[in-house]
């Protein structure tokens, strides 16, 4: 499988009883979709799966493939603390129709390098699905080190990598040492570098509301090749993605920042809050800024190329 473009992790939308808003959720990809982004992840930390019962997992699973029916490719995170869960997950999405499954870490256990690697096969072995491997040591205590890539870089279905680590030197690595394992921007802030090592595909959690302007750094970086360009977009990009971390609050803005566009988001499930007042009329303005700026961005490329 070629990842290429905006692989949007989708948020789930809640109703004030916090069950899941079916059709707020096809609403949403629905307009992901036809805002001509390249994939839709489900099962994904955007989309709060963290939160849900394994029953939801998989409704989420079968509704994303309704929606897509084949327009994009659909990826489903089957990332799970117990191996034997994550298998299932794998399961499941073979089942209804994934095109590629989404694998990170358990979370919690922190496993050596080598039980990483058992924990990955053993999933990877129950389908014949592709895997988008999740690197975010962050979040798991367990990075997805160079004796971990070594071992599973060997299997074929492990074709890809979303490297959220933030270190620019594990970058340089998997660009220079793997270039087998396709490289997906995992770290907002260094979307950038990321295009200049080769990377041909973003998994970009603000796209839910601003796909156009991640797409324009997309397409100036990994198709235009215009860095000086790109260096613009991302200029104007990184303060929006400083203020989704703000306090912790990453799925709470991101949520806030789709009912900025008029998008069903919901409240997020416990035990997140959602955002304070202040917050939200400051990433508001940040969001318009952005918006804004980007468009005189293009405006001018598109008045020069003319």
């Amino acid at each position: 499988m070629q990842f290429e473009g905006i692989y949007v992790p989708v948020i789930t939308p809640f109703a004030d009883d916090f069950s899941i808003d079916e059709k707020a959720y096809a609403d949403n990809m629905n307009r992901t979709i036809e805002a001509g982004m390249q994939g839709i992840i489900v099962g994904g930390t955007t989309g709060e799966y963290y939160a849900m019962t394994k029953q939801e997992r998989v409704r989420t699973m079968e509704i994303a493939r309704e929606v897509t029916q084949g327009r994009v490719p659909l990826i489903c995170g089957v990332g799970a603390l117990r191996t034997e869960d994550a298998e299932d997950y794998a399961r499941e999405a073979e089942r209804v129709g994934a095109d590629c499954l989404l694998l990170g870490a358990p979370y919690y256990a922190c496993p050596t390098s080598l039980e990483l690697v058992q924990h990955c096969l053993s999933v990877e072995r129950v389908t014949d699905l592709p895997v988008m491997l999740y690197n975010f040591p962050d979040r798991t205590n367990a990075p997805m080190d160079e004796e971990f890539m070594q071992r599973v870089s060997q299997r074929p279905n492990f074709c890809a990598i979303k490297e959220s680590s933030g270190d620019i030197n594990r970058l340089h690595l998997l660009a220079r040492h793997y270039p087998h394992i396709q490289l997906c921007v995992g770290m907002d802030d260094q979307a950038l570098e990321f295009f200049a090592w080769g990377a041909r595909s973003w998994v970009a959690g603000a796209s839910n509301f601003l796909p156009k302007e991640h797409y324009a750094l997309y397409q100036a970086c990994a198709v235009e090749k215009d860095f000086d360009k790109g260096r613009r977009i991302m200029t104007a990009l990184l303060p929006m993605m400083k203020a989704l971390e703000q306090g912790g609050k990453f799925v709470q803005s991101i949520k806030f920042g789709c009912e900025l566009q008029g998008m069903a988001a919901g409240p997020v499930r416990k035990p997140l809050r959602g955002l304070t007042k202040e917050m939200r009329r400051e990433f508001e303005v940040t969001v318009e800024i952005v918006q804004s700026t980007v468009a005189n961005i293009l405006a001018e490329s598109a008045a020069k190329a003319k």
